[in-house]
Parts: structure tokens; sequence; C-alpha cells
């Protein structure tokens, strides 16, 4: 039986809107197993990511809601999630290899330790011959393979992206939706990873958990039984337009629900 590396209970958020409040996010039960890459998707502001940032650690949970990692239940963001942000969130004043560093030197890892985990995931990233360029001299897709790297030299257990491929233009993103791939093949990091792209969450996934409107729930988890490894052909086939249909009929009702 394969292990549970992420659960998420009785999630729940609610803010205040001119005084009235706003269910945001009542997802009752949310699992992933060990090796899994999950997409979440759901209509235009229905919360996926105010989700992901719950397990993250970086938002609260209303009312006893629970994540736990391989069983452990967590309270804040620590070094067993990392986390992707739509942002490249680069520091400008450090070189690329300065910044896949970063999160090492903050630990207190030694200088030796530090130097070898760079150049493994440097290289891993096809980023070893820029690693003394600054960000401004990189492209968007060479900025989010330096924050993937960065989050990965850390070695979280469960990696969290949200939307980190929506700010690159149509090409860039198609060739970091397959080095994601390569990558998640070589290493089988758990990942969850949350898009408003219906193509990218079924060529990623091997689930795609859909999300409710506002307030969000889990309509559905619709398993993509395309084989892998999995190379952007994979977008051209029948079976791939078929999911994408069915899943964007499924969020078409929801938003339509929604606009009622």
């Amino acid at each position: 039986m394969s292990v549970v590396a992420l659960e998420a209970s009785s999630v729940r958020k609610v803010y205040t809107k001119n005084g009235q409040p706003l269910a945001i996010l009542d997802v009752e039960r949310f699992s992933v197993r060990e090796g899994e890459l999950i997409t979440v998707i759901g209509p235009s502001g229905c919360g996926k990511s105010t989700f992901l940032h719950i397990i993250g650690g970086f938002i609260k949970s209303e009312g006893g809601g629970s994540i736990r990692v391989y069983g452990e239940e967590v309270s804040g963001p620590g070094p067993d999630r990392g986390m992707m942000f739509q942002e490249f969130a680069l520091f400008p004043w450090r070189t690329v290899a300065g910044n896949v560093a970063w999160g090492l030197e903050t630990q207190g890892v030694p200088r030796a330790q530090i130097d070898a985990t760079v150049g493994k995931y440097l290289q891993m990233m096809n980023l070893s011959e820029f690693r003394n360029h600054y960000p401004a001299e990189l492209s968007g897709g060479m900025k989010q393979r330096v924050a993937l790297a960065r989050v990965l030299a850390f070695d979280p257990k469960v990696l969290l992206m949200d939307e980190p491929f929506g700010s690159l233009d149509a090409q860039t993103r198609e060739t970091m939706q397959e080095e994601l791939i390569k990558l998640w093949e070589r290493t089988r990091k758990t990942i969850v990873f949350v898009t408003h792209d219906i193509e990218e969450a079924v060529f990623l996934g091997d689930r795609v958990v859909v999300l409710t409107a506002r307030p969000a729930r889990i309509r559905e988890e619709v398993r993509i039984d395309l084989p892998r490894p999995r190379d952007l052909s994979v977008k051209k086939s029948v079976q791939c337009l078929e999911y994408r249909n069915y899943i964007w009929d499924l969020i078409r009702s929801e938003s339509q629900r929604a606009n009622k």
C-alpha cells in the first residue's frame, strides 16, 4: 500500500467583505500519495491558491482544520514543504548560484555541502553555465528554473506549486511543463500543482482535483490514464482532448452556478 505523503482535513477559510463573512474554502478531505503529481483546478477566484497557501502554512485554516505531512501535523511553513509562487521571487542582487544557495545558507548548512548541492541542481536544471549570472540577465523560463532549483535544493518532502508557469509565454510554458515532467520522473517528488489551465492540468497530473465555485469544495477527482513517460505529443491525443473537455464541462457548470 502506498504511503500518504500529504493529508488535509476540514480545511476552511472565511474572509470579511463589506462587513459580511465570505466563505472562500471548505475542503473536507484531500490526500496525496508519496510520489504523486496532483494538479488542482477550478473556476477563477474559487480559492485554489488559498488552499495551497494553507497547505504551505502561510495562511491559517479556520476552526480546527489540519494539515499532515507523513502523519505529522504542521502549523506553519517548514522545510518539509517547498513552495513555488506565481512570481519568480529571486533576489536581484544574488547570482543564480547565490539564489539557489540561499535556503541552505539560512539553515546553516556547511559550505562544502552547499556548493555540492547547488552544483547538482544547477546541472539538473541546465543552468550550470549561468551560475554567475544575475536574474536581470535571464529569460522568464530561466528565472523559473532557478526558482525551482532553489526549492529543490533543500529537498522538501512535498513540492507545492502555485501557477508557476502562468506568466510565461505559450512556448516557454510548454517547455517548462515538459521539463517539470522530466524532473518528476527522475526524482519522484510528491507535487501539488495549482493551475488555471485545463490542458496543463491534464498533461501534468496523475489526478486532476476539480474544485467547485466559492466556497471551494472538491467537485471531482479525475484520474488521468495517459501513458508515462509523457512528452508534448500526448497533448495531441484524442484521450487528452476527452479529458480536457470533460474537466472543462465541470468547471463551466460551476462557473454558471456561481453566476446565477
